[in-house]
């Protein structure tokens, strides 16, 4: 008798190639519309399946954990970050969860960069300007911004995407400067020309670009806070492509309208998608849609991770991309 296929559902419209071979491996519930679950459609969802393929804007919460059905045994997330899922309650219900590490590494280094060029030399002020069709052409003083070749940029978080970063900037001719957790091996600090910091206030006051590329843990909760925005330099600039918690957007809203910070270049916002609207006031500023990982290849890889990691699961085995609490 041939064995049953894993119930599934997906949360989340997913890339045309990855709901196809869903579909051929599964007996899978896919969404219609691209909106996110309600709680109460995810709180059925869970209590019925064996396999939940959540994204970022699913809070698995211990409250919907707690009325998950017996057969729920995974929980494959569609993305690196678990932040929004509470993993250690999800293990002490025997439900496991994996996610798709390393998949957009490149896509938000690049990101990163494009932040780093569009706020440094105007790129929006001078697109809007051509846009609105008030350009009369060049001038010797139109349009200054500045130069990234020399500037020191201060990674915050050197895992895959900060390193990823490094080297880009090194490309670029900037001195590449990094606090962490954990100081890198001399041969990979040597191989990025990378300096290391273990005081992140001392770096933040001699940086002329802050990158943030940790993860959002309760240990980074507002880790850029007031105190550390005001110990960055008035002519620096602050770009995020990790967690928006991991800044505190108020401080930093503030003292951008103040000119006490030069720019920032975000992707992504403390409350999601609330952002504070006074930020979309400041020329200063550049705003993108949490983008930094949208590429399609990147997102066909990452549907290619869920699906190894069910079927592996299914299979029997570990999956491959498996998180532990110890790990957060």
């Amino acid at each position: 008798m041939p064995k049953a296929r894993l119930s599934v559902v997906v949360t989340r419209r997913l890339p045309d190639p990855v709901e196809t071979r869903m579909k051929e491996l599964f007996d899978v519930r896919l969404r219609d519309d691209d909106s996110p679950m309600s709680r109460d459609e995810l709180a059925a969802a869970m209590a019925e399946v064996d396999v939940l393929v959540p994204t970022l804007t699913d809070r698995i919460d211990a409250g919907l954990l707690g009325q998950a059905g017996d057969r729920l045994k995974l929980i494959a997330n569609y993305g690196s970050g678990v932040d929004h899922i509470d993993v250690a309650t999800a293990r002490q219900r025997g439900i496991l969860v994996s996610n798709t590490p390393g998949v957009v590494t490149e896509d938000t280094a690049d990101m990163t960069m494009a932040l780093v060029l569009a706020v440094t030399r105007r790129i929006p002020e001078g697109l809007a300007l051509m846009q609105s069709g008030d350009w009369r052409g060049w001038a010797p003083t139109a349009m200054l911004g500045g130069r990234i070749a020399g500037r020191r940029l201060g990674i915050l978080g050197m895992g895959r995407i900060g390193q990823a970063v490094a080297r880009r900037a090194r490309a670029f001719g900037m001195q590449v400067h990094y606090h962490n957790r954990r100081r890198l091996r001399p041969e990979t600090e040597a191989e990025l020309e990378a300096t290391w910091w273990d005081s992140l206030d001392q770096m933040i006051a001699r940086m002329d670009v802050i990158s943030i590329n940790c993860p959002h843990t309760p240990s980074t909760f507002h880790l850029m806070n007031a105190r550390r925005l005001k110990l960055m330099k008035p002519d620096a600039v602050i770009v995020n492509t990790s967690r928006g918690e991991v800044v505190d957007e108020n401080a930093l809203t503030r003292m951008l309208r103040a000119g006490e910070i030069a720019g920032a270049g975000l992707d992504v916002y403390e409350r999601g998608a609330e952002i504070n609207p006074r930020l979309r006031e400041l020329k200063n500023v550049v705003l993108l849609p949490h983008m930094g990982s949208a590429t399609l290849e990147g997102r066909i890889e990452m549907g290619e991770k869920v699906l190894l990691n069910i079927k592996t699961f299914d299979d029997g085995h570990r999956p491959p991309d498996l998180v532990v609490p110890s790990m957060l």
